[in-house]
């Protein structure tokens, strides 16, 4: 840390005075992302965007400085990600199969479809719809690529998490988005309800909501990934329709 006359090297004290911003972006963003995304590749990422941002802006304090800054860390980490296949296509796939199977049951249900009444709709047993769950897991609310029709090519994440005004992550931050999630959430039924405030209000991990729910890590799991599949379907009819 220090340099030879013993005085803290510039880059170090950078490092040192804005390490937190650069931790709160990228756990913002990690939010959003499967959980094999490491949080702490994403701050390495990070800090290399706040070097950059040292290097380029002359005065390195103040306001501006955390603006333009904040707009660096974002841009290198998104880079990071870009540069890495976290999230499988057969992953996607299996996702866009539970969820198609979950809207046509509500559609002619009227109501949320029971676990059972899914794997039937797959014509998978039980037990092997339960595993597509535990393979699918770790999944957030909402993936960038709802956003993008099929037959766009760009990378989602270019086509979607740029830093300019009619993005969507911005869509994702807006009010009305937030109200639909709450909703969303409350209209879950009441243990996948619980597990979600346990897991992002609380900030259990899957192992202390096995504990409080007396169920597996591995159950926990499945009933995450079931969780979201509902809640992407309710959220990505209401960005279809415009309604966000």
């Amino acid at each position: 840390m220090y340099n030879a006359t013993g005085k803290i090297d510039k880059r170090e004290k950078l490092l040192i005075q804005y390490t937190d911003l650069v931790r709160k972006i990228a756990h913002q963003i990690k939010a959003k992302l499967p959980a094999n995304v490491e949080v702490d590749d994403l701050i390495q990422a990070g800090m290399i965007g706040l070097l950059d941002a040292g290097n380029r802006f002359k005065d390195n304090q103040g306001a501006q400085f955390i603006t333009y800054a904040s707009q660096r860390i974002h841009g290198a980490i998104m880079d990071e990600l870009r540069s890495s296949d976290w999230l499988p296509r057969s992953v996607r796939k299996q996702m866009r199969d539970v969820e198609s199977a979950m809207s046509a049951l509500e559609q002619r249900l009227g109501r949320t479809p029971l676990d059972s009444e899914v794997a039937a709709k797959l014509k998978l047993t039980l037990g092997e719809y339960q595993k597509v769950l535990s393979d699918c897991g770790g999944h957030r609310l909402v993936y960038f690529e709802d956003f993008q029709r099929e037959e766009d090519s760009d990378h989602f994440l270019d086509h979607h998490v740029q830093d300019n005004a009619g993005n969507a992550l911005k869509v994702l931050l807006s009010s009305e988005f937030k109200d639909n999630l709450v909703k969303a959430i409350d209209s879950l039924p009441e243990r996948e309800k619980v597990l979600m405030s346990l897991y992002y209000e609380q900030d259990l991990n899957l192992k202390e909501i096995g504990a409080v729910m007396n169920v597996t890590e591995s159950r926990v799991s499945q009933l995450h990934s079931q969780a979201i599949a509902r809640l992407r379907v309710s959220l990505k009819e209401e960005l279809w329709t415009g309604q966000v």
